[in-house]
């Protein structure tokens, strides 16, 4: 059946508001996406052109208080001729280890290390926790690479000490390389040096050269300490080490 006039004029003005619409939809989702893209390019732009900007991850770095450490020397402190060695084998990630360092390091650096009595190492097992504990993650290993990085420009101790400062947990993404070089910063490290010394993986060697002596000395666990050979395991009370650290000096004749 032909359409009649009224019919040809609804149909034609349908078609046009179809059209409208259509125009109008496509508009908006235009304008919809400059909208969007005007706002992540406010939000990428500064951080593209502005290293220094802070992001979640390294905003929130805590530089904790100095510690002195007596004739340190890169991962040492004391004197070498000391009656009484204490070698530490310890990793960044291990809540124990932290324990030790926050509760019972200091004690003995101030009444044995500043005395004369104590030589006290620190080494790492963080190759041998990345690999075996954390699954291959590399955070444990990476931590004591960049100690050893900032020991070259004398700041061990005070890399390790931040290190702790800045521990969120095993596996929680404490040492990322962004927040490690955001630590590094905070020290006031130079940076070129320090991250050269970083991507030469230049103490690699030495982090796997701890893993290895310890785990040929018998360390299954950090931390784990030795005095004048004697194995001590674990975040001990400062009184344990205090009472081996006498027994030791008795056995050597001091």
């Amino acid at each position: 059946m032909a359409k009649t006039g009224k019919q040809k004029y609804q149909s034609i003005r349908e078609r046009r508001l179809k059209k409208q619409r259509q125009k109008r939809l496509t508009l908006l989702l235009i304008v919809t996406g400059v909208v969007i893209l005007f706002i992540a390019l406010v939000a990428f732009v500064p951080k593209l052109f502005n290293s220094d900007t802070p992001t979640s991850s390294t905003a929130d770095i805590i530089v904790p208080e100095s510690n002195p450490r007596p004739m340190a020397d890169f991962n040492a402190m004391g004197d070498p001729d000391a009656p009484v060695t204490i070698i530490e084998y310890s990793d960044f990630q291990c809540p124990f280890c932290k324990r030790f360092s926050d509760e019972t390091e200091q004690l003995i650096t101030d009444n044995h290390v500043a005395t004369g009595e104590v030589y006290f190492v620190f080494r790492s097992m963080g190759n041998f926790i990345s690999d075996n504990i954390h699954g291959g993650k590399t955070e444990s290993r990476d931590a004591i690479e960049a100690a050893y990085c900032a020991g070259d420009q004398g700041m061990f101790w005070e890399f390790k000490d931040i290190l702790y400062a800045n521990w969120l947990g095993e596996d929680a993404g404490s040492f990322t390389p962004e927040r490690i070089n955001a630590m590094a910063k905070a020290l006031g490290l130079d940076m070129d040096a320090f991250e050269s010394c970083l991507k030469d993986e230049k103490y690699r060697d030495l982090a796997q050269q701890d893993e290895i002596d310890g785990v040929q000395a018998g360390v299954t666990g950090t931390p784990t300490f030795f005095i004048n050979g004697k194995m001590v395991v674990g975040a001990q009370p400062y009184e344990v080490f205090r009472d081996e650290i006498q027994q030791a000096k008795e056995a050597a004749g001091n």
